[in-house]
């Protein structure tokens, strides 16, 4: 499901130029990699154009990233909650489950504890 996230896109820009040059890459060596014009790539890290899904993809690729983490920056998708949140959520929806016996909350609990346990 994507929803939309409040980041302005010159954050997807900075993002990208810091992802390029953590990777020794110049604008010339992604636009190559990637087959997205030189130009075109310096106006996307300055914030001036917002890239569609598929250049991102084509970027996170090059790059050599994850294509989730700039549809995040880009504002396509919103940042996956934490883990501490996501787990806290599964364990109050065992709790609360009115169609479960405290004997299988418990069992549902333990197995539950047992995968995510670090």
């Amino acid at each position: 499901m994507l929803l939309v996230s409040p980041n302005p896109v010159g954050d997807v820009g900075s993002y990208l130029k810091d992802q390029r040059q953590q990777a020794q890459l110049s604008l010339r060596q992604l636009a190559e990699r990637t087959g997205i014009s030189n130009p075109y790539l310096s106006q996307i890290e300055r914030g001036l154009k917002k890239p569609s899904a598929e250049i991102l993809q084509a970027l996170a690729k090059g790059l050599r990233i994850s294509a989730e983490q700039l549809y995040v920056h880009a504002g396509i998708l919103e940042a996956s909650p934490d883990a501490a949140e996501t787990q806290a959520d599964a364990r109050a929806a065992i709790r609360l489950d009115p169609r479960l016996t405290d004997k299988q909350r418990k069992v549902l609990l333990d197995v539950y504890d047992s995968f995510v346990e670090d």
